[in-house]
């Protein structure tokens, strides 16, 4: 991130595609890495999903930790909609991660009768990775996370979970609130859509969201009024349909899906996410130059594009 200081609340787009990355020369230009936004609110570090997207936020925050003055410990929030491969095959490649002195608060979505830790631990490390979760040497805390939870981050690094329904949360102006709302389409055992609140902001993150006829009048509620809303379209209407091979029920939206969804919603940014590993940028730009065209608040996102809200 360019140009930060402690009042700002900044979006990087860091991994933009869905479900398995691209490296392609042909896929440059809105983002070949798997699923992954970058936040800063103020101090701190908030990471939507894990895919390849990641890794390049660890590169850099290890290479800033080597310039930096005041030599702080790394922190970061990572908060996990759910644990496909494409929303956590970069964790592993995390740089900070083997840093003895990062504090990394993990949460994420689990409904197996194990605990997430435990899930992570199975697919990702333990018999798949040259070291186990338990030898990580950095202060990586592992959270179960419902959309009855609230997620306080304070400025100072303080994080907390609360029980939305808790009336005695104290909040200060300054701390940064994620909660989340649960959608069940995608996976079977559901999904969270992240909403992050700093200063009076709100961006709303819906990934692996299928909508229906109508919208989704819950989310519509979960996510009105917000500054930036990141939605998944995977699919155009002509491959949701498509009577060979129909991609309706895979838990995804269309474009035209995302655009009700963000108008219902007043959502005064909406940019387009999660794209399907078969569209190029020739299909993508094509694709940009058709919604863009009528929707000034409708945007595509694009790897490595930052937003201020």
């Amino acid at each position: 991130m360019t140009n930060q200081n402690e009042q700002d609340f900044l979006v990087k787009f860091r991994g933009t595609r869905g479900s398995y990355p691209t490296a392609k020369p042909n896929f440059l230009k809105f983002g070949g890495n798997t699923a992954c936004i970058e936040v800063h609110c103020g101090k701190q570090l908030i990471i939507l999903d894990a895919g390849t997207g990641i890794i390049d936020i660890g590169i850099d925050e290890i290479k800033n930790s080597i310039i930096s003055e005041d030599k702080k410990p790394h922190q970061a929030t990572i908060i996990l909609s759910h644990i496909h491969q494409d929303h956590i095959q970069g964790l592993q490649f995390y740089r900070p991660l083997f840093a003895p002195s990062s504090i990394i608060n993990l949460f994420g979505l689990n409904t197996n009768e194990e605990s997430l830790k435990d899930t992570l631990k199975t697919i990702l490390f333990d018999k798949v990775f040259p070291l186990g979760i338990d030898e990580i040497r950095s202060n990586f805390n592992i959270n179960n996370l419902t959309q009855n939870d609230i997620v306080v981050v304070g400025q100072d690094g303080d994080v907390e979970i609360f029980d939305n329904l808790d009336k005695n949360i104290n909040v200060k102006e300054d701390d940064v609130i994620i909660s989340a709302y649960k959608t069940t389409a995608h996976p079977k055992n559901g999904c969270l859509c992240i909403k992050v609140e700093y200063k009076g902001k709100t961006l709303v993150y819906a990934t692996d969201k299928e909508s229906y006829i109508g919208a989704d009048k819950k989310f519509i509620q979960f996510a009105y009024n917000c500054d930036c809303l990141i939605h998944d379209a995977q699919y155009t209407y002509q491959d949701y349909i498509n009577p060979i091979q129909p991609k309706q029920g895979y838990g995804h939206s269309t474009f035209e899906m995302a655009i009700e969804t963000g108008q219902l919603a007043k959502a005064k940014k909406l940019f387009f996410f999660h794209y399907d590993p078969d569209y190029d940028d020739d299909k993508l730009s094509m694709l940009e130059s058709e919604f863009s065209r009528n929707n000034e608040n409708v945007f595509f996102a694009k790897e490595n594009f930052e937003v201020s809200l």
